[in-house]
């Protein structure tokens, strides 16, 4: 009976043994690049985004820098911001970034204001709930050119009531709509093909739609980067803004370049993107 004893001892200790010398261990899987191209937000078929996503990124750490392209409203593409793509990759790689379209206004006809606002923040919204696919954090960074970051500056102070957005890239985008009104012929032009009105009939929608009116304490910082010599959006309009956040309190940083028009030469955005990226260390944690 005591060999039985012992013999039944020895298979349970061998038992036990075999039972701890299979536990798995989960692997530590490295988390490649990846591209989505023409990723679909909406319906239309120009609500498009391409997604650029790092390697070993994750939920907790990975931020995203959302890119919105120029062009009055009305004309340009999210190809016109690949170059911006490409070189925030090269100087910081850890980045996710989404380069997006939004409907173009049709001169004065259909696709008016707010509907580039609107598909801001359609895509945004969309990106969002794909943070756990895509194994990125829902914080933002919006970068824009000049529409482009009109819409940025919009959807930072405006329609980002969760406070996702760390903070906004402005290269000399609109920031008072009705300024720009005042300014003369030209811009009436380009801004009745955008909203569909005067602001003599419609001054609501000016003034929806101008982003220094939504400047509030909580409001994230800003780098302005503007051209001196800018004759379609005027430096005041990048003035005003940095003096309306100084005077909230929002941190901000003003850029100048005297010998820049309305879209920088490879110089002057160089320049500008090594400039970008300490502010961005220095305020996005």
């Amino acid at each position: 009976m005591r060999k039985l004893i012992i013999l039944f001892s020895l298979v349970l200790f061998v038992a036990s043994c075999k039972k701890d010398s299979v536990t798995l261990v989960p692997a530590v899987v490295a988390v490649k690049p990846a591209t989505y191209l023409n990723v679909s937000y909406g319906s239309d078929a120009v609500q498009k985004m391409d997604v650029y996503l790092p390697g070993g990124r994750t939920v907790a750490t990975t931020k995203t820098i959302v890119i919105i392209h120029g062009g009055a409203w009305l004309d340009g593409d999210k190809a016109d911001m690949t170059f911006v793509v490409d070189s925030i990759t090269k100087r910081s790689p850890n980045f996710a970034m989404i380069n997006i379209n939004y409907r173009l206004a049709v001169y004065g006809v259909s696709n008016l204001f707010p509907t580039q606002e609107l598909d801001v923040k359609a895509a945004i919204d969309f990106y969002l709930t794909k943070s756990i696919e895509y194994l990125v954090s829902k914080d933002l960074i919006v970068l824009g050119a000049s529409a482009g970051a009109h819409l940025a500056l919009l959807h930072a102070y405006k329609n980002d009531p969760d406070k996702h957005v760390k903070a906004v890239i402005d290269f000399f985008g609109p920031t008072d709509l009705v300024a720009i009104w005042n300014q003369g012929y030209y811009q009436q032009i380009a801004l009745m093909a955008a909203i569909g009105a005067a602001y003599t009939d419609n001054q609501a929608i000016y003034t929806q739609s101008s982003p220094i009116n939504y400047v509030t304490a909580q409001s994230p910082p800003t780098i302005a980067l503007q051209g001196l010599v800018d004759d379609i959006v005027l430096p005041v309009q990048s003035t005003t803004l940095v003096d309306k956040l100084n005077m909230a309190g929002v941190s901000n940083q003003l850029v100048t370049y005297p010998n820049e028009g309305h879209g920088f030469s490879d110089a002057a955005n160089t320049d500008a993107l090594n400039k970008i990226l300490p502010f961005l260390a220095k305020y996005v944690k």
